[in-house]
């Protein structure tokens, strides 16, 4: 499937539906995926980016339908990460000196990828290709999110291919973001910034305000995953500027995993606590072993603060909160106050690894945390109750 965005421009990628894992195992695609590649046709034709390796047969047959391989003058590759750059190889192998115009740190990247040494041409922010009646200017947006990535701007038709900012994982025939459901693309943008660029915020920021900054006029964002933005695409740039500020809604998430339930109805009794000392506030619970980590750590971002509980196993903690807290401690969020709960039988120490780890992720500790003997009987319950009311009261 090929369609037109422009006259100028076709989008010539691939929509996966079945796609339910990204970067390994890493990142869940409850709603697929697409992989973005667009044909600029003018005086000279430019191919944008590829397609991920399992589809790089179908991209070619496709792409061959479109244009003559051997009529493709440049190759742009906004970012060598093999969901954009998979198909590279095999096309290169028909084309072999075709010009490469990436960023030095995306040839460093490309030649680690596939071993090649094709006809690669270095760009900086601010270079120019001119293609007959428009021209390409290049944008280096190093960390957004790999070092090797660049944006660049197309003259004429207004178009800012963003690469892997402003996409989402999200499979649509529509693939414009006017005509898809709009929760379901803002859950998947947020999801998509919360898991993969929370870490750079402070560069997505000063990145934002450069390319704010060329008073450039836009009439679409294309980026590389997902759909295209040409209603009021600017829109998506202004969620990013907010999200990039340390993101933050009136909520309190509670992650837990439990054994024989008593974690869960310490969770669930602080929960009651925190409603009872603040009726507005969003409370979420989630037991993070059967929950899908990417979801949770979407609500992480958006939360004021969070509570963390697990039972005390070998003088540690459960498997799904350690390896949680892991990613989450990766992720870097910033302005979040937190606290630990627990049970135990014997040793206890669940509740000091849980806030050990919450210091080391860069949360605000607001208390020692609470934890309950065994079983939470009457007492622990109320206990429990009045540490979330605390909590509450403590985060503001």
């Amino acid at each position: 499937m090929a369609f037109k965005i422009t006259e100028t421009v076709t989008w010539v990628g691939k929509v996966d539906w079945e796609l339910k894992k990204f970067h390994g195992e890493e990142y869940s695609t409850h709603k697929g995926s697409t992989y973005n590649s667009y044909l600029i046709r003018d005086e000279k034709n430019v191919l944008i980016d590829t397609v991920w390796l399992p589809f790089a047969q179908e991209f070619l047959e496709n792409l061959k339908q479109e244009i003559p391989l051997d009529k493709i003058d440049y190759i742009i590759i906004n970012h060598a990460e093999s969901d954009h750059s998979g198909a590279l190889p095999q096309l290169m192998k028909l084309i072999p000196d075709t010009p490469i115009y990436c960023t030095a740190n995306a040839v460093k990247s490309l030649k680690g990828h596939y071993h090649q040494d094709w006809d690669f041409h270095v760009v900086k922010t601010g270079d120019k290709l001119n293609i007959g009646s428009k021209e390409f200017i290049f944008i280096e947006a190093p960390m957004l999110h790999w070092p090797d990535t660049m944006m660049n701007y197309l003259t004429g038709d207004n178009i800012l291919f963003s690469n892997d900012a402003f996409g989402q994982h999200y499979a649509s025939e529509y693939m414009f973001n006017d005509l898809v459901d709009q929760s379901e693309l803002y859950q998947e943008c947020i999801k998509y910034y919360a898991n993969i660029l929370t870490p750079f915020s402070r560069l997505v920021d000063r990145k934002i305000q450069e390319v704010v900054g060329f008073n450039l006029p836009v009439n679409m964002i294309c980026p590389s995953h997902g759909v295209i933005w040409r209603d009021n695409p600017l829109q998506i740039v202004t969620k990013y500027a907010e999200w990039a500020k340390d993101y933050q809604e009136n909520q309190i998430t509670i992650l837990y995993d439990t054994m024989w339930d008593g974690t869960r109805k310490m969770a669930e009794a602080i929960a009651e606590g925190i409603k009872q000392a603040d009726q507005v506030v969003n409370i979420k619970l989630y037991n993070t072993a059967r929950k899908d980590k990417n979801d949770i750590i979407t609500e992480v971002f958006k939360s004021k603060a969070i509570l963390v509980g697990s039972p005390t196993v070998n003088k540690g903690i459960l498997s799904s909160l350690a390896g949680i807290m892991e990613e989450i401690k990766g992720l870097a969020f910033k302005n979040k106050k937190a606290a630990a709960f627990g049970t135990y039988g014997w040793s206890g120490e669940s509740v000091k690894v849980l806030t050990e780890l919450l210091k080391s992720g860069g949360f605000t500790v607001v208390n020692e945390g609470f934890k309950g003997l065994w079983n939470p009987d009457e007492q622990t319950v109320n206990g429990a109750i009045n540490f979330g009311k605390g909590f509450a009261q403590s985060r503001d």
